[in-house]
């Protein structure tokens, strides 16, 4: 969170530097405040092992020694379907993803103690029953990410409602937006809640009546709501100022639109992504950057200020369609935009200008990866499906320093790194990478 939103938020606690208040980190740019192990495995610097019910790949999110993340957990028994497609690294981890009957389930909000690993409190949501699944290998009735402002933890699961809690786990507020999310192939839900000042945003597109709306973050009452002619996307937005207003930035099929947080109104938009949006949206200096990489991929870079429909002006200072990720957000450090595809290619620009640093350098071990990648201290972290987390030197040079496995893990959630720290989610763990402090 910048600091002029922490003083649009009033009397609320801005979170340490070194939490990680959000999916992206606390600059949404994926990069870490300070540095990470650099060596582990299942024998060594394990700090601990939190076995999580239920399935859940929402990335967690830290604040003051506290982690915080979201699980689903059937309260039923359903026969599996005979069959089950694998996604693309061949492992099948759910039974009731696609269309198919889903399990009455609860919908939970957890908080874990950072030092020890132990669970301080578990609240349940909401019982339900989904009306539609998500993608078998990669998806979950609980993958969006939480957010902080230091004194409240926002959760969201779609479709079955947003709640805030304060850091002790009493209920604030909760609100169903009265909708039911069609996502394009039954792929599932999973575009994170952000904070515009002093509500909550979050982006609804789907293969219906597709919107965006911003919510009190103090009393959960709708603030504004605005139609968007968009089909199904996951792409985090982005908040930042400008000029003295404070933008939304959304990334989608059809356009990136840039939005006023005070009331919604379309500041500006611009064409020439590709479908199926997913990485976040991040800022360099006077602009901003979105990505696809599914069909027809692209990057925009698109400088801020402008009015209207961009599209095709020389507010798109540079576009590259190689190299792009499909699932992985960017991390943006140090003036470089690092992109990592699923099928394990590294690609690094430039920000200002767009000149390729390298192109496509392909990473170790045959991987396969839906986890987006952050930076902490010297490295790189990119997460895989096999357990394995590869350190990449960050800088203008392409090279591989480590690889760290914990058997019979699959990351889709991304890491963090906090105070000294690194913590990974797998579909089944929540594992802190790290001296004990028992």
């Amino acid at each position: 969170m910048s600091a002029l939103l922490a003083l649009a938020l009033g009397s609320l606690a801005a979170p340490a530097p070194d939490d990680w208040p959000a999916w992206r980190g606390p600059g949404a740019t994926g990069v870490a405040a300070g540095p990470a192990p650099t060596r582990w495995s299942d024998e060594e610097n394990v700090a601990w092992k939190l076995a999580v019910a239920g399935r859940g790949f929402s990335t967690p999110i830290v604040h003051g020694g506290k982690v915080f993340l979201t699980t689903a957990i059937p309260l039923e028994e359903l026969p599996e379907p005979e069959e089950a497609e694998g996604g693309e690294g061949g492992r099948d981890l759910g039974a009731f993803g696609g269309g198919g009957p889903q399990p009455k389930s609860a919908f939970v909000a957890l908080a874990v103690d950072l030092a020890t690993g132990k669970e301080l409190w578990r609240r349940v949501c909401r019982e339900a029953t989904p009306h539609e699944g998500y993608h078998r290998t990669y998806g979950s009735h609980a993958s969006c990410s939480p957010v902080t402002d230091g004194e409240r933890l926002f959760v969201s699961f779609g479709s079955f409602g947003a709640y805030c809690f304060d850091l002790a786990g009493k209920l604030l507020w909760e609100r169903d937006l009265g909708v039911a999310l069609s996502m394009r192939n039954s792929f599932g839900e999973g575009s994170a809640p952000v904070l515009a000042g002093d509500k909550l945003v979050q982006v609804y597109d789907h293969e219906g009546d597709s919107f965006v709306v911003a919510l009190d973050a103090r009393t959960g009452e709708e603030r504004w709501r605005v139609a968007r002619d968009e089909r199904s996307s996951w792409a985090m937005p982005l908040v930042t100022e400008w000029e003295g207003k404070t933008l939304v930035v959304t990334s989608a099929t059809n356009r990136v639109r840039a939005y006023d947080a005070a009331d919604g109104a379309l500041v500006w938009e611009c064409g020439g992504l590709g479908a199926n949006a997913i990485p976040a949206v991040v800022r360099h200096g006077d602009d901003v950057i979105a990505m696809t990489g599914y069909r027809d991929p692209n990057l925009l870079c698109i400088r801020l200020g402008g009015a209207g429909d961009l599209t095709g002006t020389d507010a798109v200072r540079w576009t590259t369609a190689k190299g792009t990720a499909y699932t992985a957000s960017p991390v943006l450090h140090q003036g470089l935009y690092y992109s990592a595809t699923d099928r394990g290619f590294l690609s690094c620009w430039e920000a200002e200008g767009g000149e390729p640093v390298y192109v496509e350098e392909r990473l170790p071990r045959g991987t396969q990866l839906k986890a987006s990648p952050i930076a902490a201290g010297d490295h790189l972290y990119v997460a895989t499906e096999s357990g394995d987390v590869h350190l990449i030197r960050l800088g203008p040079v392409y090279e591989h320093v480590a690889t760290n496995t914990l058997e019979g893990q699959f990351f889709v959630a991304s890491p963090v790194a906090v105070d000294g720290k690194l913590l990974l989610r797998s579909q089944t763990h929540l594992l802190c990478i790290g001296e004990s402090e028992e």
